[in-house]
């Protein structure tokens, strides 16, 4: 599930060439250092390696609690194209580590990221967490999860196989694939002004394209078959192939125990968050799941007035990074966490 601010990242980089010739490099500088110690790692899983940054807390030796992101759709790399800094911050001023890999072929990582069910995702997860495990400066028992998008699909799979992460934060997490598939079509057909024919030509394409999958066609079959692939590349397909039917429901009931945030935006075109927090609210007890609302965001959480302006968007990212996010957000990440610290510390001394 890609976003638009995912695809207007690169307007950061050129935002900080024009202000940096401009005087204001020092301003820019100051504005994206964060107090965090990063250190490029090396995890080794299914015969590979897998590039990544484990930001831990600017002072002392730990132990640190952890929390290892998942990252959404997308040629991602560790740090988000910065874009997770502000987080890995807030995590820290509660005495929390964080732990991102670089997808299958981005980076340093080897693979291909297009090659991956959500299991294989789920996998890899694992193995960031056996090696955060071996580390002294982490704290075994704070172990916990944080994914945005597509790790709707990931987050409960790892829940699930390792019944000692401690939480999960699920930010605009998605449950069906073909719901949110759909769901996904009309709110972006509905934003672009669409016409109730376009809208009904874009569901039989839709309809078509899902009878392909049921049928296993080849990415050859279904261009024969569709004609204009619409920027659909046979990679894409494969992964699409391998995917469609991913469902999280039956791991999020293997997750009842576990302490889950559930976040979600009031501008999300990406996913049905009434449809997401149904689901949570009927599968997880209350003593275990907290949802929090941002009216003002959009599916990555940005601000949907900053999102919204291409040079608002860059200047923020720039200027003032920690902004980035709805009001609130990283406030309120770091409040979880914190209780989770509380919990585990009142449950040593019983």
């Amino acid at each position: 599930m890609a976003t638009r601010r995912h695809g207007r990242v690169l307007v950061w980089s050129l935002a900080v060439v024009l202000l940096v010739g401009a005087g204001l490099g020092g301003v820019a500088v100051w504005q994206n250092t964060y107090a965090l110690r990063e250190e490029r790692i090396t995890v080794r899983h299914d015969g590979r390696s897998l590039d990544g940054v484990l930001a831990r807390p600017e002072r002392g030796d730990g132990p640190f609690g952890l929390v290892v992101f998942v990252h959404g759709d997308g040629p991602v790399d560790a740090t988000h194209d910065t874009f997770y800094r502000p987080l890995w911050e807030s995590f820290a001023k509660a005495g929390y580590a964080s732990l991102s890999l670089s997808k299958p072929g981005i980076g340093a990582s080897e693979g291909n990221w297009l090659d991956q069910s959500m299991d294989d995702r789920a996998g890899e997860t694992l193995a960031a967490i056996t090696w955060a495990r071996a580390r002294p400066d982490i704290d075994a028992r704070r172990i916990g999860l944080w994914g945005a998008s597509q790790a709707g699909w990931v987050l409960p799979k790892v829940a699930a196989r390792d019944r000692a992460v401690r939480f999960v934060i699920a930010v605009s997490p998605a449950v069906d694939w073909q719901q949110q598939g759909r769901y996904n079509l009309l709110a972006g057909l509905r934003e672009n002004g669409a016409t109730e024919d376009e809208k009904h030509a874009a569901l039989r394409r839709r309809e078509a394209n899902l009878r392909l999958l049921r049928q296993g066609a080849t990415f050859e079959e279904y261009r024969t078959a569709v004609g204009d692939t619409d920027g659909m590349t046979a990679e894409r397909w494969r992964f699409i192939a391998k995917n469609y039917r991913s469902n999280a429901s039956e791991d999020l009931r293997a997750m009842r125990g576990t302490r889950t945030l559930l976040v979600l935006a009031g501008h999300d075109v990406n996913v049905d968050v009434a449809d997401t927090e149904a689901v949570y609210r009927r599968i997880l007890p209350p003593a275990s799941l907290t949802v929090r609302h941002y009216p003002d965001a959009t599916h990555s959480l940005v601000d949907h007035a900053v999102e919204n302006s291409e040079p608002r968007l860059a200047l923020t990212a720039v200027f003032a990074p920690r902004r980035l996010h709805a009001p609130g957000f990283l406030a309120d990440q770091r409040r979880f966490v914190e209780q989770i610290t509380d919990r585990t510390d009142r449950e040593a001394t019983d």
